[in-house]
């Protein structure tokens, strides 16, 4: 190939962003005790490790190769996901997943389609990766939501009877399920 894909640095950076982040979802996965977070997390590893591999397959059929970057934070969030002494919920703040972004503010897929460039194939690509990306944003801030509702209610609150603890136990069985129905 002659000209340089303009694009072609993005595509490696989302190729080896994924690739990483399915290693430490799948990590987090492994040791997680609750089988519900453990769906979500095998869901969002799976995405992730496909995304790694279609991007890096893409920069293959546009002539180049994946570059690996250095990721001086990597063995410290692969640390925090496979530990068995850290709640999930703290993973999740941890990491800094999960978390409750800004109403309709940008998030960091928005200006991927500013290049005007981008070919068929890969803005198809990008299309399906953007939306695959923000459901499973979607999935983990779900999930947090019910990590932090299991824990505080799970820490003795006074004044809470029984009563309203399995009232909040029921609910969170509930949101769990509507985030399982969602999988299926």
């Amino acid at each position: 190939m002659t000209d340089k894909p303009s694009y072609l640095g993005l595509l490696n950076a989302i190729a080896v962003a994924e690739s990483a982040a399915e290693d430490y979802f799948g990590a987090w996965a492994a040791v997680t005790p609750s089988p519900e977070v453990r769906q979500v997390l095998q869901t969002v590893a799976l995405r992730e490790g496909e995304h790694g591999k279609a991007f890096a397959k893409r920069i293959c059929e546009l002539g180049y190769e994946t570059r690996p970057k250095d990721d001086p934070g990597a063995a410290d969030r692969l640390a925090i996901a496979a530990s068995t002494s850290i709640s999930d919920r703290e993973k999740f703040e941890k990491l800094g997943i999960g978390q409750q972004v800004q109403g309709d503010a940008p998030d960091v897929f928005d200006p991927m389609f500013g290049d005007k460039n981008i070919d068929i194939q890969t803005g198809a690509l990008l299309g399906r990766y953007i939306a695959e990306e923000r459901d499973s944003g979607r999935l983990l801030r779900s999930c947090y939501e019910q990590c932090a509702a299991a824990d505080a209610g799970g820490n003795g609150q006074r004044g809470e009877s029984n009563g309203d603890l399995a009232g909040r136990v029921a609910h969170i069985e509930d949101l769990l399920q509507q985030v399982l129905a969602r999988l299926g």
